[in-house]
Order: C-alpha cells, then sequence, then structure tokens
C-alpha cells in the first residue's frame, strides 16, 4: 500500500533576497513497511525532503500526501495531529529532555495527544523493555550512554504507535559498534512491528538495511536502487 506519494514536488527558501530553491520536481512514493535510505551530499535536499515526508512542513510546488491526506490542504492544527499520530522521529542529536527520565520522555509525545497518565506510564516501560532498557527506565539522558540515549529515542518515536519512523542520521554520534546495533533494532522493529522506516543518512551501512536507496542531488532524484 502507498503510504507517502510526493509529486512534482518543488520547495524554495527566500534567503534575504534570494530565493534558494531546495527541492526541484521531486516525485517518490514510498510502500507501507518500506525501509528506505534517503541519501545525497549537504546541499541536495535530504533536509527539506524529510521535513515534508514528516509533515513538518508542506510544497512550494507539486502535491505531498501521507496516508491519503494532502499536506497542502490541512491547517497547521491538524499537521500537528496527523504527524502526532503517524510519526515518530528519531535525531542524530537523540533530542531528548535532559530533566526527565527514560520513562518520562517517553511518555512525553503520549502527553501531547491526551493518553491517560497510567496508560502512557505503562506503554512507556513496555517499549523500553522492547529496545532493552527494561532496567533503565528511571535514569536520566546524563547517565546513559549514546547508544541507550538513542534507544530511549527509538522508544519515543514509537509510543504513539506511528506507521512511519522517520530517523535523521540515526548512527551519526554513535561508534561503529554501537550504529551497528541501534540499525539492527530499527531493522528488527520494522520486521516486528511492520513499520515503515525512511533513514535520512550519509552512512552506507545504515543504507545497507534498505530496501532501497533514494539517492538526491540538486533537489532531485538522481538514482533508486533497490536491494536484491
Amino acid at each position: 500500500m502507498r503510504l507517502l506519494h510526493l509529486d512534482g514536488v518543488t520547495k524554495d527558501y527566500l534567503l534575504g533576497s534570494t530565493v534558494v530553491k531546495a527541492l526541484r520536481g521531486l516525485s517518490l512514493s514510498i510502500e507501507s513497511g518500506e525501509i528506505v535510505a534517503i541519501m545525497g551530499p549537504s546541499g541536495s535536499g535530504k533536509s527539506t525532503l524529510m521535513h515534508i515526508l514528516g509533515a513538518l512542513d508542506t510544497p512550494t510546488g507539486g502535491t505531498a500526501s501521507l496516508e491519503g491526506h494532502d499536506l497542502q490542504e490541512l491547517s497547521e492544527n491538524e499537521l500537528v495531529t496527523l504527524r502526532g499520530k503517524k510519526v515518530g522521529f528519531v535525531f542524530q542529536t537523540f533530542n531528548l529532555i535532559q530533566a526527565l527520565t527514560a520513562q518520562q520522555n517517553v511518555e512525553l509525545p503520549m502527553i501531547f495527544l491526551g493518553v491517560k497518565k497510567s496508560v502512557r506510564s505503562e506503554r512507556a516501560r513496555a517499549l523500553l523493555e522492547k529496545v532493552g532498557l527494561g532496567e533503565r527506565v528511571a535514569h536520566r539522558p546524563n547517565e546513559l550512554s549514546g547508544g541507550e540515549r538513542q534507544r530511549v529515542a527509538i522508544a519515543r518515536a514509537l509510543a504513539n504507535d506511528p506507521e512511519i519512523i522517520l530517523a535523521d542520521e540515526p548512527t551519526g554520534n554513535l561508534d561503529s559498534e554501537t550504529g551497528a546495533t541501534i540499525l539492527e533494532l530499527l531493522k528488527r522493529l520494522s520486521v516486528e512491528e511492520g513499520k515503515t522506516m525512511i533513514l535520512i543518512t550519509h552512512d552506507p551501512d545504515a543504507a545497507a538495511i534498505a530496501h532501497r536507496i533514494v539517492r538526491l542531488r540538486d533537489g532531485r532524484v538522481v538514482e533508486e536502487v533497490r536491494s536484491v
């Protein structure tokens, strides 16, 4: 089933008096359950594409839809609700709140959707157990290793049971061994829970777990390679 579809998408930014064309007629479809790696040099449009795929931004031109919802036709409040339910984000810098425990960090997305405290507490603990941190629920980020922080971030991304996990350089701040463990976890979650994984990455090891690699240059798709 086609989950995300971009057709002729353009995205322009005004930098002073200069128009920067970040995306130039980009078309891309992503199927439910796929693992897709988005690669390309700096300035190729990866970050802009990530923002549109995650419903964080809307195109200047063309059309972008998430599960049939045309992003350009939604209000900001509707976009917030859509991405809160449909998309979980994992960032290179983890983006955990230092004053909160691992469990409290995982509970945050559920608070925004109005999930009852007892339900979100139980789910947060179950998710931390799933990512191998069942004994670290009360630890704060500064008491965890880089790999453990990324596991908390992955558990947080799963909090509202989204269909899409969008990971921006998920191994960028990790050593190679820890990064490999995180990639194996992401792959396992995709298989076990049927999650669609989109990896924005420079890391060939991260791209290697994908069903398809999409390469960008100058705001366009220049190559798509499927794994055997």
